[in-house]
């Protein structure tokens, strides 16, 4: 690859010197600047002079930014080192995937995950299903979500180390953000433009629904940023939720569709409320399933469809099933007496849907505590919507905890007195009573000491909670 060849494909600007730095060129690799190594290139979204200078003494090709500061363009120059400014990093994140495929598993067969609710365990899922068929496959869903957003090149790194270190890869299964952004501003068409470079036989849109308030506003942007996604899969199949009206809006070349009811369709696997069926045989009973809750009877569909879809035999889809276990937070049981179920519910769908499914658990006249995580600079608007879930949420037999998780969380994730008081004033407005801490061992501790035997205690929230289950083993 030339550098001007990059450049063009990614908008950028040259700065520097007009070819790779390293003395061998470009090794391929795209990375992290403490991981780089001579000829490998980094993306950051900034850098200034000492971040130049560094690139400069490890030797490595070239580097990508979209901010550079602090003197980074006249140590650039000075250094005679090529540093290339695009306008979008999400550009040359695409472009260092795509690149990557490329080069380093070419003849894999690529599986795209994205949507609302669902992804990391439907991801997670499809990975497993696959190994455990006995097949080399790679995938960036990992239990605390951070290797799925693609804004930086942490999934280029980890196929082209997955495939030096253990030869090619027969499948990735890839998990993309339908919404992503930087500082504020939306990374528009993000989950299209990271599909189209993955290349996908396979695509799954679990549903559309709000999240991420502030890069968008509405169900309609929502809507907007996953409508490119079908046209980016291309001649693939995409898995479509087909209970989900806006994903029934999309326009799919090569529809596969899952629902919790029955399918007049041969290319549809669905729940009749003993088991999954599918070409009219019931292939998993409900006793047979990892999980019996709406919303992972829905994540497992997907996986089943997109097994499918990629032709895997039926004996080793249902083996695959059979076998799972759940990723972290995804409605994990942490205690038996009383029962503490831990799950991400952090946007308004996840955290009705997980309410329900465990109201459903309850004994007659025991008491569900919901422990309920604020969300920390992320704005009242999403803090807003959450709240009003759990008031619509809310029954006779709940009793509402709420945390700020201050003992927990960094700075990225305190929560700001205006996320705590739209809270507060929601559930006053609607006449709920709850009890608030300021921390999280706090939290946990009294309600663990206040629960009886058979009342049940249900742990939602993002970061906030993310350290829930290392605190709970102290106090149980």
């Amino acid at each position: 690859m030339d550098i001007q060849d990059l450049v063009n494909s990614i908008n950028g600007k040259l700065v520097g010197n007009d070819e790779f730095f390293s003395i061998d060129g470009f090794t391929g690799k795209f990375t992290f600047l403490n991981n780089a190594h001579t000829g490998d290139i980094v993306i950051r979204h900034w850098i200034d002079e000492v971040g130049v200078k560094l690139a400069f003494d490890k030797n490595i090709a070239a580097l990508i930014t979209q901010t550079p500061k602090n003197g980074a363009l006249e140590m650039a120059e000075k250094l005679n080192f090529p540093l290339i400014i695009t306008d979008k990093i999400e550009l040359a994140n695409a472009y260092a995937l795509q690149h990557t495929i490329e080069k380093f598993s070419p003849n894999s067969t690529n599986v795209v995950i994205t949507g609302t609710n669902g992804k990391s365990t439907t991801s997670h899922l499809i990975y497993h299903i696959i190994k455990t068929a006995g097949y080399h496959v790679l995938t960036n869903t990992d239990s605390e979500s951070e290797f799925n957003t693609l804004i930086d090149p942490m999934v280029s790194k980890l196929i082209s180390d997955e495939v030096i270190a253990n030869g090619d890869l027969d499948y990735l299964v890839i998990e993309i953000s339908e919404v992503q952004g930087w500082l504020g501003n939306l990374m528009k068409n993000h989950a299209a433009l990271m599909s189209k470079a993955i290349k996908p036989k396979v695509g799954v849109i679990t549903n559309i629904a709000m999240d991420h308030i502030g890069l968008v506003n509405s169900i309609d942007e929502v809507f907007d940023e996953i409508t490119a996604v079908p046209e980016a899969i291309g001649d693939g199949i995409c898995v479509l939720n087909h209970d989900d009206e806006l994903v029934m809006k999309l326009d799919a070349k090569n529809p596969f569709y899952t629902s919790m009811s029955e399918i007049d369709s041969e290319n549809a696997v669905y729940y009749d409320g003993e088991g999954i069926i599918y070409n009219g045989n019931r292939i998993l009973t409900n006793d047979e399933l990892p999980f019996n809750s709406y919303h992972f009877i829905q994540n497992i569909l997907s996986a089943i469809g997109a097994c499918i879809s990629l032709g895997l035999e039926m004996e080793d889809i249902i083996n695959g099933v059979k076998s799972y276990k759940a990723l972290n937070r995804r409605f994990a049981k942490l205690n038996d007496k009383p029962l503490i179920y831990d799950d991400f519910a952090h946007n308004p769908d996840g955290i009705k849907a997980t309410i329900s499914e465990t109201i459903k658990l309850l004994p007659p006249n025991k008491t569900l505590y919901v422990v309920c995580s604020i969300r920390g600079s992320r704005g009242v608007e999403i803090n807003k919507l959450n709240v009003e879930a759990i008031v619509e949420s809310m029954d006779d037999n709940i009793k509402l905890i709420l945390s700020s998780s201050n003992d927990v969380v960094n700075d990225l994730n305190f929560v700001e007195d205006e996320e705590r008081e739209v809270f507060f004033d929601t559930l006053k407005e609607n006449s709920i009573d709850f009890i608030h801490y300021d921390n999280l061992e706090d939290c946990l501790r009294q309600t663990y000491e206040k629960a009886e035997i058979d009342d049940i205690i249900l742990l939602i929230g993002a970061q906030g909670m993310d350290p829930a289950e290392s605190l709970l083993k102290d106090i149980i």
